[in-house]
């Protein structure tokens, strides 16, 4: 069924590897040049009596909190979507035509889905505006 997919789609997941692993070593090798840069200009008695060097503490990611809240957002919206359909199906006297029935039901599910996991990141957004003024 999804044949005409499947060549492309594994040459460029093989292409991307093939990328990915060069920019991986190139950029070994720059911050390897970068370091022996830094290396030769630093002296070991600027870090006397410190744990760390400012700025590289402990940061909290956000990255998670949207992740959470876009899945989030997306199972309510599948579940939205589900009973959309389930009341959709149940009123045969709605529409009499099967295909029509389906297409809404399938533009249920993607439309509550979509709406939701926006909301969802909307949610995290505003969420981390205000963490951002606590710290403040």
């Amino acid at each position: 069924m999804m044949d005409f997919i499947m060549a492309p789609l594994i040459v460029g997941i093989i292409c991307a590897g093939i990328y990915g692993l060069f920019e991986l070593f190139v950029r070994r090798k720059e911050r390897l040049a970068i370091i022996e840069k830094i290396g030769e200009r630093l002296d070991g008695s600027a870090f006397d009596g410190k744990l760390a060097l400012p700025g590289y503490g402990p940061k909290f990611s956000v990255s998670a909190l949207k992740a959470g809240c876009l899945l989030a957002g997306i199972g309510l919206g599948m579940l939205v979507g589900f009973f959309i359909s389930v009341n959709l199906s149940a009123s045969s006297s709605f529409v009499d035509d099967r295909w029509f029935r389906e297409e809404l039901m399938s533009v249920a599910y993607g439309a509550s889905t979509l709406l939701f996991g926006g909301i969802g990141l909307i949610i995290a957004f505003i969420i981390e505006t205000k963490m951002g003024k606590e710290k403040k």
